[in-house]
C-alpha cells in the first residue's frame, strides 16, 4: 500500500490517515507531496488524487482519496487492529464524533491551522471559542463514559481525528480549562501529544 500525504507541518487530514496505518502494523510506502508550492503542488498531487487533494491511499488498483473513507477502508481490511470500537453502541458514537470533526468545527479550522513549528497565544474569536467549548464537552462526555484514557478506552480512529485539535491547542496557547473542562480534556490533549505515532509524525515535520 502506498499513502500520499501532504506536508507534515501542516496537512492535518494527511496526520489522520496516517496515524490509522500506523496503528495497522501493516507495511506501506509514504509519499510526501510539499504544499503550498504554487507551480508544483497541484500538479504533484494530480499525478495520485483524482480530487486533487491529499490525502489519498493506494491498495492495488484501489485510489481511495478522503480521509475517513482511507480510514474506514483499513477498519475493514485490518479489522484485527480493532480501529472502531468493539461494542456497537460505542462504535456509532465513535463515528458521531469522527463525522462531527470530519466536517465541523469550521471557525477553528479558519482561525488556527495547525502549524507545529507555531507557539502562540490567539485571541480567539466568539465563533472559535464556541468550537472550543463543545470540543470539551464533547471529549468530557465520552471520557466520562470510557473512562479513559482516549475517548472509548483503547485508541480508535475518533483519537485520529482529533490528534490535530491537540495540536492546535499547544500551537495557540488554547486552555481545555478556560471552556468548562475540569481535567479530562486536558489529559485527553495531552495524552494525544505523547502517543508514539504521532511523536514520530512531529520528529519528521520539525526535522524537514
Amino acid at each position: 500500500m502506498e499513502l500520499v500525504i501532504g506536508t507534515k507541518n501542516w496537512s492535518t487530514w494527511s496526520l489522520r490517515p496516517w496515524l490509522v496505518m500506523k496503528r495497522t502494523g501493516a507495511p506501506f510506502t509514504e509519499t510526501l507531496v510539499a504544499l503550498r508550492e504554487v507551480e508544483t503542488s497541484t500538479t504533484e498531487i494530480l499525478k495520485h488524487s483524482p480530487s486533487g487533494l491529499v490525502p489519498v491511499l493506494k491498495d492495488g488498483d484501489l485510489t481511495i482519496w478522503d480521509s475517513l473513507a482511507i480510514c474506514e477502508y483499513l477498519a475493514e481490511r485490518f479489522p484485527a487492529a480493532k480501529l472502531w470500537p468493539e461494542d456497537p453502541a460505542d462504535r456509532a458514537l465513535a463515528r458521531a464524533a469522527t463525522a462531527e470533526m470530519h466536517s465541523g468545527f469550521q471557525s477553528l479550522r479558519a482561525e488556527c491551522p495547525m502549524d507545529l513549528t507555531l507557539e502562540a497565544k490567539a485571541d480567539l474569536s466568539e465563533a472559535t471559542q464556541a468550537n472550543v467549548r463543545r470540543l470539551v464537552q464533547l471529549w468530557s462526555g465520552l471520557l466520562a463514559r470510557s473512562g479513559g484514557p482516549f475517548l472509548f478506552g483503547d485508541w480508535t480512529i475518533a483519537d485520529a481525528f482529533f490528534t490535530p485539535v491537540a495540536t492546535r491547542f499547544r500551537s495557540y496557547g488554547v486552555h481545555a480549562s478556560d471552556y468548562g473542562d475540569t481535567g479530562a480534556a486536558g489529559r485527553y490533549v495531552k495524552q494525544l501529544l505523547e502517543t508514539p505515532d504521532f511523536l514520530a509524525w512531529e520528529k519528521d515535520a520539525l526535522a524537514a
